[in-house]
């Protein structure tokens, strides 16, 4: 055989996809640049900020009483804004969240329930009782920022209109580029109760009479100005949650005297707020090896059985921040550790009532410290003085230094055993890594979260899911594995990634779930580690105190890792399409050596082995008229089709004396070549990760990039060749990709097992007896007074 007619045989074989071109031809690896914006001098190409990058500053000097009896927070201060856009500007705006809660808010109109077919799909026509007081409390409550005054440096005031969630402050004269002005303000807010009322901020009500008050959104907050959007003017419904800008914050707080504040920000005069014992205590947490009691349980509960009348002024600085939030209470434990990130003393503490032990005591403060451990390997060093987890009924919360998480054991009624669960017990560490892990994202990474959850959720959930897996083996992560975000991309309930915040259905798939699972596919499959880590980190350095889009990101990972990832982009974050690959066909071939005396017995072997038919069993053990008269057969009752004759011979005898030493070694090599066809039938793209089997029990991984479906997205046929027949074959065997469903992932065909449960069928006879419950007999009434006075 010669040479050209050997590669003609060969190349036969290596059918590529476009033998199965589609009907309509769907480009999934054409270029984002028809979603993406233009490059700019503000954003490149690359993905990092331009020469003339800029963003607008916000500094804050405050004062805020809160008010115990009342259950209010009073304010004022001074705003100092810089405008260092391009822009010169007319007007400033202001975000008031807190007006949500009003009686005439955009989130009280829009709000609606589930159909009347789903409702009355339900079985009932009840709601709970808690339900229908929040419904009603929601309605009665008088909440929002009330704005009392709005005044210039100079003390005049200044027109400010407001609409709903937003504030226009009408500036006396225009703000030129690179411009400051400062004005006044002063507001009181009503605080929602947290179970009953509030989101994100508020008091939760204890039995012994005493409240944590957990305090955000309580200030107004300049919005966010800046080259993309403008001004962010996107009314605040609640799901989108905040786009600030960074400044400086010296705020002063006065609370019950008998109250502890935990706070963004570093405290400025412990002298005046802490006993000398507490003091000496926070010096010492500075360099302990495990945590240190600031405020202890006995302090705290002795606290709880007053009422101080007096007050107290706990003052606080800090410095690049977005935001500020705090905590007070006469109930709060205190703890504390120091910890170093990068050159910095960084202060991780723990703030928590007693009804949190023994959980808090044990898990919070160190669910702190692993938090910075890990995120600082994967982004930047933690660059703040201090790190906060506080307990509470919201849970959890994320704001500059301080979170708000809940969790805590369940008492027993009758004995007074204190208990948890595991889901309790890994729920809050999950939930103290995810808060605390967002001040990276997007505290520090300063994203548009009234516009793209997904970019501080997504990316914060991902790198929850590095630091669970660092805890401990086994830890019961909920969104990282590709197994686990299947069900709901299979689910016909879904829009894409790239949804606005407020219009985000199943907020947790789409906004934690969905892009967490992505970017561990990234990693783990598409880039692997090693440069899936480089470019996440150049990611993070780039955009550490900045503002970035979605672009921004796109562009960094491709640009920082060296590989065009516009088909993931598009197929994971703008579409809603699923990984669905089945494996359709196989078959298998080896190279003929062209030696008559195998390839004839290598044929007689395969017609031997095929089935032989109904007839011809039926037919075994006839006898035939030849066995009976057996002169009747000749030369061809002797030898059959597969027999090797002297011209078979010859012939063969030629080829091998015009082949070369390296193509005669080629046929001897006994290769086998098998031709699979995998159809894409959600159509995701993704890799192909194939285990193969071959008839000796090897198995072996060949990892095939996404760009094998280039030509055709949805059926391609792959070569395959091995030293031995392939006995088996699985895609993604070891759950990478989230296939939706793994049924047609093998060949041959995996039996899926399940049990069957067997129970009787037995209908209650008593269903719907009106006269056995008429003459039921009755119970005594029972009340809170009767069951103390049986339990004693």
């Amino acid at each position: 055989m010669k040479t050209k007619q050997l590669q003609a045989l060969i190349g036969a074989l290596f059918l590529t996809s476009a033998a199965h071109a589609a009907p309509a031809f769907d480009d999934k690896f054409r270029q984002l640049d028809e979603l993406l914006p233009t490059a700019t001098e503000t954003r490149t190409a690359s993905g990092a900020p331009g020469h003339r990058y800029w963003q607008q500053r916000a500094d804050y000097r405050m004062r805020a009483t809160l008010d115990e009896d009342k259950r209010t927070i009073t304010g004022s201060g001074t705003v100092t804004y810089t405008n260092n856009s391009p822009d010169t500007l007319s007007y400033l705006w202001v975000q008031l969240d807190q007006n949500m809660f009003r009686a005439d808010s955009d989130n009280r109109r829009i709000s609606t329930l589930p159909s009347r077919d789903a409702w009355q799909a339900r079985g009932t026509d009840g709601v709970k009782f808690d339900t229908l007081k929040a419904t009603l409390e929601q309605r009665r409550f008088e909440g929002g920022i009330q704005v009392t005054a709005v005044t210039g440096a100079d003390g005049r005031a200044l027109r400010a209109t407001v609409n709903k969630t937003m504030m226009r402050i009408d500036l006396p004269q225009p703000l030129k580029p690179g411009a400051r002005t400062s004005f006044n303000m002063a507001w009181t807010l009503n605080i929602p109760e947290a179970n009953v009322v509030g989101r994100r901020t508020g008091f939760e009500k204890f039995d012994d009479g005493n409240d944590i008050y957990l305090s955000a959104q309580w200030f107004p907050r300049m919005a966010a100005y800046y080259d993309v959007k403008g001004w962010q003017n996107k009314q605040y419904m609640g799901d989108g949650e905040f786009t600030l800008e960074f400044g400086d914050y010296d705020v002063q707080l006065t609370v019950p005297a008998d109250h502890v504040v935990a706070s963004t920000g570093e405290l400025q005069n412990a002298d005046a707020v802490l006993s000398p014992a507490q003091r000496e205590r926070l010096r010492q947490a500075r360099t302990a090896k495990k945590p240190v009691v600031i405020v202890t349980q006995r302090e705290a509960e002795s606290a709880e059985k007053g009422r101080s009348k007096a007050t107290k002024t706990w003052h606080f600085k800090a410095r690049d921040v977005r935001d500020f939030a705090f905590a007070s209470s006469r109930k709060f434990i205190w703890d504390a550790q120091g910890i170093k990130s990068g050159d910095k003393d960084v202060m991780a503490m723990s703030y928590y009532p007693k009804e949190g032990n023994p959980l808090w005591e044990r898990y919070s403060t160190a669910a702190v410290i692993h938090t910075l451990e890990q995120y600082n390997k994967y982004s930047f060093d933690y660059p703040y003085p201090t790190a906060i987890s506080v307990n509470g009924s919201i849970g959890g919360m994320e704001y500059p230094m301080i979170s708000f998480n809940a969790g805590r054991p369940v008492k027993d009624k009758k004995t007074g055993e204190l208990t948890y669960s595991r889901g309790t017990k890994y729920g809050l560490i999950s939930v103290i890594i995810h808060e605390v892990g967002h001040n990276y994202f997007p505290m520090i990474v300063n994203s548009d979260e009234r516009q793209w959850t997904w970019m501080d959720e997504g990316l914060n959930s991902f790198l929850q899911f590095l630091a669970e897996q660092a805890w401990e083996e086994d830890y019961p992560g909920r969104r990282g594995e590709a197994r686990d975000i299947t069900a709901y991309m299979r689910s016909t309930n879904q829009v894409p990634v790239m949804t606005n915040a407020e219009s985000t259905i199943q907020r947790g798939n789409n906004a934690y779930a969905k892009p967490a699972t992505a970017l561990n596919i990234l990693r783990e499959t598409i880039l692997g580690r090693e440069l899936f880590d480089f470019a996440f980190k150049e990611y993070a350095e780039r955009w550490k105190f900045k503002r970035p889009t979605p672009a921004d990101f796109f562009r960094t990972m491709e640009d920082a890792s060296g590989t065009d990832l516009d088909w993931f982009w598009r197929g994971w974050f703008y579409t809603t399409d699923a990984v669905d690959v089945s494996v359709d066909g196989i078959t298998e071939y080896t190279v003929s050596s062209k030696d008559p005396e195998v390839e004839k017995a290598w044929q007689r072997a395969r017609h031997q082995e095929e089935a032989m038919s109904i007839i011809d069993q039926r037919n075994k053990g006839m006898q035939r008229r030849v066995d009976r008269f057996p002169e009747l057969k000749d030369f061809y009752n002797e030898h059959d089709n597969f027999t090797v004759t002297n011209k078979d011979r010859n012939r063969y005898n030629e080829t091998m004396a015009g082949l070369e030493d390296w193509e005669k070694n080629l046929l001897k090599e006994g290769k086998h070549l098998t031709l699979v066809d995998f159809t894409n039938k959600g159509g995701l793209v993704t890799p192909l990760i194939v285990e193969i089997e071959t008839k000796s029990g090897k198995k072996t991984i060949e990892r095939i990039p996404a760009e094998v479906w280039r030509y055709s997205p949805n059926k391609i046929t792959k070569l395959f060749i091995t030293d031995e027949p392939i006995v088996s074959l699985t895609q993604d065997p070891y759950w990478e990709t989230a296939d939706i469903d793994v049924s047609d992932n093998a060949w041959p065909r995996k039996v899926t097992p399940s049990r069957l449960e067997l129970f009787k069928t037995e209908r209650d006879p008593a269903t719907g007896n009106l006269m056995r419950d008429f003459n039921t007999k009755l119970a005594p009434v029972k009340t809170p007074a009767a069951d103390k006075k049986a339990e004693q």
